[in-house]
C-alpha cells in the first residue's frame, strides 16, 4: 500500500501537469492505481521519431519520492526495448544537461552534478527526490533522440525509426487502456484514416461508379445492336415486297390463259 506521502507527491505532480502540460510529454495515472502512470512521447520534429507517438508505462515505488520509479515503453521504436526497464545510464551529468536543454533546471549540488553517474532505476542510491515525473520523462525523451547506448536501448536505422513512427498511432490505438487514458490521440489516429480515405477517393473514383460506367459501356453496343437489327428487317422486307410475284397477277394470267386455249374449242 502507498504511503501518504508518496500519494499526496503523485497528486500534486499531476496537479501541476494539467495546469502546466510539458511540451511533446502527456502523462496520466492509473485510474485505479495511483502507483502506476502511463505516459505519451512525442516524437520531435527534425529527429527520426517525428510524427511518432510513444506509449510507455511508468510505475512508483510506495517509498516514492525516496525511492526511484520504473519506466518502461510499449510502442515499437527504434531506440528502446519494448515491455523491458529503460536503464538511463548516462556518465558526466549528461542527464542534468539535457534537462536543460529542455528548459527543465534541477536543484542540484555540485558535487553530484560532477562527480556521481545517474544510473537510473539501477543504483537507487543516485536517484534525486527532487526529480518529478514531468523532469523525467523530459528527460527521457532527450534521452531517446540520443545515440548513447544504455541496458534496454536497441540499434536500428533511421528509415526503421521513421517507418515505427508512422505506424506508431495505429499500433497503440489497439490498446484498451490507450484507448481509455488518451483519447485525444485516438481522435486523431481516427481523423487519419478519414483524411487517408479522402484522399484515396479523390485519386481513384469509387466502385459504384466505375460499375455505372461498366454497365453503360455493356448497354450500349445492344443497343445499337438492336437498332441495326430492326434496320436490317425493314430493308428485308422491302427487298420481300421488291422480289415478290403479286399473287392476284398470277391468277389473271393464269385465266387469260385458260380463255385462250379454250376459244377454239367454242368455235368447233
Amino acid at each position: 500500500m502507498a504511503e501518504k506521502s508518496c500519494i499526496k507527491r503523485l497528486q500534486k505532480e499531476y496537479r501541476a501537469l494539467c495546469k502546466e502540460p510539458v511540451s511533446h510529454v502527456v502523462a496520466r495515472p492509473s485510474p485505479n492505481d495511483i502507483l502506476e502512470w502511463h505516459y505519451v512521447l512525442e516524437g520531435s520534429e527534425g529527429t527520426p521519431f517525428a510524427g511518432g507517438y510513444y506509449y510507455g508505462k511508468i510505475k512508483f515505488p510506495s517509498e516514492y519520492p525516496y525511492k526511484p520509479p520504473g519506466i518502461s515503453m510499449t510502442t515499437p521504436n527504434g531506440r528502446f526495448m519494448t515491455q523491458k526497464k529503460i536503464c538511463l545510464s548516462m556518465s558526466d551529468c549528461k542527464f542534468f544537461r539535457l534537462l536543460v536543454e529542455e528548459n527543465h533546471f534541477l536543484s542540484l549540488t555540485t558535487d553530484f552534478m560532477f562527480d556521481l553517474t545517474f544510473l537510473f532505476a539501477v543504483h537507487p542510491e543516485s536517484w534525486n527526490p527532487m526529480w518529478s515525473v514531468s523532469s523525467i520523462l523530459t528527460g527521457l525523451l532527450s534521452f531517446m533522440m540520443d545515440n548513447s547506448p544504455t541496458t534496454g536501448s536497441v540499434n536500428t536505422t533511421v528509415a526503421e525509426k521513421q517507418r515505427l513512427a508512422k505506424a506508431s498511432l495505429a499500433f497503440n490505438c489497439k490498446n484498451a487502456t490507450f484507448r481509455k487514458l488518451f483519447p485525444e490521440y485516438v481522435e486523431k489516429y481516427n481523423q487519419q484514416l478519414l483524411s487517408e480515405k479522402l484522399a484515396a477517393e479523390q485519386v481513384s473514383p469509387e466502385p459504384s461508379q466505375v460499375e455505372n460506367s461498366s454497365l453503360m459501356l455493356e448497354r450500349v453496343p445492344k443497343s445499337v445492336g438492336n437498332d441495326v437489327k430492326r434496320v436490317d428487317a425493314v430493308q428485308d422486307r422491302r427487298k420481300a415486297k421488291e422480289e415478290s410475284f403479286p399473287t392476284w397477277m398470277m391468277f389473271l394470267l393464269v385465266s387469260i390463259f385458260g380463255i385462250v386455249m379454250a376459244l377454239p374449242l367454242l368455235q368447233l
